[in-house]
């Protein structure tokens, strides 16, 4: 089985989570090192993923990571940390910023699929 948490690239992207998201929801992190909201939200996203007990996924983007800015600039990506739920192949909602674990459970409830 493969793991909740996952980093993936532009080279693995649409394997890992457009078609992936047929299966499941996944979140996408997009993320820098530099970013400290980013930094801030890791542990939370981690938690909230864990709660949901592997219905949903959560994919790791480094956007500082040789080609990984690309897709942050196809979705459009204005500030870091953007969190984008994906499901059926398709972005269905996001938010930006560190937000509570309550909010992010809420975030999950409101818009996936499960």
């Amino acid at each position: 089985m493969k793991p909740s948490i996952f980093s993936t690239d532009l080279a693995n992207f649409d394997e890992m989570v457009i078609q992936a998201s047929n299966d499941r929801p996944i979140l996408v992190d997009l993320w820098a090192d530099w970013c400290s909201p980013c930094i801030v939200i890791a542990p939370i996203l981690k938690k909230a993923i864990e709660e949901f007990d592997n219905q949903v996924y959560l994919a790791k983007i480094e956007v500082d990571d040789g080609e990984n800015m690309k897709i942050a600039g196809h979705y459009k990506v204005r500030g870091f940390p953007t969190v984008i739920l994906f499901q059926y192949g398709k972005e269905i909602a996001r938010f930006s910023g560190a937000k509570p674990l309550q909010f992010i459970r809420q975030f999950i409830e409101e818009n996936a699929d499960l």
